[in-house]
């Protein structure tokens, strides 16, 4: 099977400048209310601050925009079309492997930038198949390490769902493997917002593939990975469901309360430079998050002793999530599981995540 080469299709015209497009973006920011208890998601505000109860889907999805308002304000805004740009994907190597093909590709991600990435594709006749964006942890191999060449055997899982005939892509995370890039230099606010643009831009690759089914698309990440899955889903309806490892726990929860291991130049430097990493000053928590998954399948690997992410904090997310997996009639598409590990992802970890992404993202025999 040979991969498709996107044609040269032209950048998206322009209704406005990207000034005015981000003018509009703090002004729409700048609106959304503040909300002092951040696990508390059956709660809404209005444009004058009124409180009513979150009672239906609507009421939820006006949280939920002022959840990604808030987000915003700390990695700056999500890009619009004046950053897109062809993909122009390039194969630079193809390995044949037992059961699959890996290829090492770049993408386009935006005029410029070009992202590394491996891409799997499973052996067997043609077909539309479902497919993983695999992010991968901090580690200085980047990519390497779910393709299955190097790091930790248990975080293999773009290779172990490509064997489960899932096509895989696994790009670089800025300034890990052979990615080097300046997120500040090329105006972003976080390296963070940066990776959800460049994972945005994967999914494209993936979409484009006529090995793939676009709407069977999903996302999973261990650690670094693990919670660049979830920032991606947040703003990319195409992902269909998320497996999260060691990715997220509540502020408060996260080495006490002390958030400054958030706040380097890897992720989201404005937690220190605007909100003075205060707890009482950030605008969201990751109970909101996780909240603004719904309704699509969410699966959590947590262990009982990791010592990033203290399970109590995952925990806090996870109820505070569950009446609004509720209001979509979803209650079984959360999923939190807690080996007695830690920092790690279990081999029976893995094997009921794969499980969970095998009932959401195939078809039913």
């Amino acid at each position: 099977m040979g991969i498709h080469r996107p044609s040269r299709r032209p950048i998206l015209p322009l209704c406005a400048s990207a000034f005015a497009i981000a003018a509009l973006a703090a002004q729409a920011r700048a609106q959304a209310p503040a909300y002092a208890d951040h696990a508390d998601l059956l709660m809404v505000r209005n444009a004058e601050g009124r409180e009513r109860p979150v009672e239906s889907v609507a009421d939820w999805e006006a949280r939920r925009g002022h959840v990604l308002e808030h987000l915003q304000e700390v990695m700056g805004p999500l890009p619009g079309p004046e950053r897109l740009a062809p993909l122009d994907v390039k194969v630079l190597s193809e390995t044949r492997e037992p059961g699959y093909t890996r290829r090492k590709i770049e993408f386009q991600a935006e005029p410029g930038d070009r992202v590394p990435a491996w891409l799997l594709i499973p052996d067997g006749p043609p077909a539309k198949r479902p497919a993983m964006l695999c992010l991968h942890q901090t580690i200085k191999i980047g990519k390497d390490e779910p393709a299955g060449l190097g790091g930790g055997e248990g975080r293999h899982y773009a290779k172990d769902l490509a064997l489960r005939g899932y096509v895989a892509i696994v790009p670089d995370y800025p300034n890990f493997g052979d990615y080097k890039c300046d997120p500040y230099a090329m105006g972003y606010a976080s390296a963070s917002m940066k990776g959800i643009w460049n994972h945005k831009r994967a999914v494209d690759v993936l979409a484009s593939l006529p090995e793939v089914d676009p709407e069977r698309i999903g996302a999973i990440g261990h650690s670094l990975g693990g919670h660049n899955a979830i920032f991606v889903a947040l703003f990319e309806p195409r992902i269909k469901a998320v497996v999260s490892s060691c990715g997220f726990n509540a502020f408060p929860y996260y080495y006490k309360g002390d958030v400054k291991g958030w706040s380097h130049k890897g992720y989201m430097p404005r937690l220190k430079d605007v909100y003075d990493l205060d707890l009482k000053k950030i605008p969201f928590d990751w109970p909101e998050l996780i909240g603004a998954l719904a309704p699509r399948p969410f699966f959590t690997n947590s262990p009982l002793h990791d010592a990033n992410f203290e399970v109590e904090g995952v925990r806090v997310c996870v109820r505070a999530a569950r009446p609004i997996y509720a209001l979509y009639r979803a209650e079984d598409d959360l999923v939190a599981d807690y080996p007695d590990a830690e920092h790690a992802f279990p081999a029976e970890a893995r094997a009921k995540a794969y499980e969970f992404l095998d009932r959401k993202l195939k078809p039913a025999p």
